[in-house]
């Protein structure tokens, strides 16, 4: 039985390392034979250097007139940056009266200057509480911000959510203070 295993597997290594021919071919028509260089194809046109220039990230395109216009993504990283976070007190989605002013403002952005790019929710929570409660609770958070964005005047259909539960902290400590950080909704803007 040994011999039988043995002499398949030469087989085998054999047959896997191929009978091909080792050599490489030589196209003899691409060589001169009295020169013994490759000819050249008469078409063949040489090309002129690629010229390169670096621009900057941070950098606006610029028009033809030389204004400057902002692109999509550097738009919405401005105003991402005018949007604020609404916070909740602990195992509560409701909006706080301290976040109104908050909500007031991003639903104003949301209208004028976001008003072409749809807006994601990002719900996040605290570490207390199972996994599945927080992204519940994440949800209902997210939830009760577009309910509100949508009662001042925001298309629902530009609003998506999603629920981080406690996977997304801004902050790590074990503080009351700490943990009032992490209970908010996030808004990200999208194309």
């Amino acid at each position: 039985m040994k011999s039988i295993l043995i002499s398949s597997a030469i087989a085998a290594l054999l047959m896997l390392s191929g009978c091909g021919d080792k050599d490489p071919k030589i196209d003899e028509s691409a060589v001169d034979s009295s020169a013994q260089e490759v000819v050249q194809d008469p078409s063949a046109q040489e090309v002129a250097p690629v010229q390169t220039e670096t621009v900057s990230s941070s950098e606006a395109s610029v028009m033809s007139d030389g204004t400057s216009q902002e692109t999509d993504g550097q738009a919405m990283m401005r105003i991402e940056k005018e949007l604020l976070t609404i916070y909740f007190d602990f195992d509560k989605f409701n909006i706080r009266n301290d976040m109104q002013g908050n909500l007031s403002t991003d639903a104003t952005i949301a209208k004028n200057q976001a008003k072409d790019f749809s807006i994601k929710l990002e719900g996040n929570c605290d570490e207390w509480g199972s996994d599945e409660y927080n992204f519940a609770l994440g949800l209902k958070r997210s939830n009760t911000v577009k309910k509100a964005l949508v009662a001042e005047g925001v298309d629902e259909s530009r609003i998506t959510m999603v629920s981080f539960g406690e996977s997304n902290p801004v902050c790590n400590d074990k503080t009351k203070e700490c943990w009032a950080k992490n209970r908010r909704v996030d808004f990200k803007l999208l194309p």
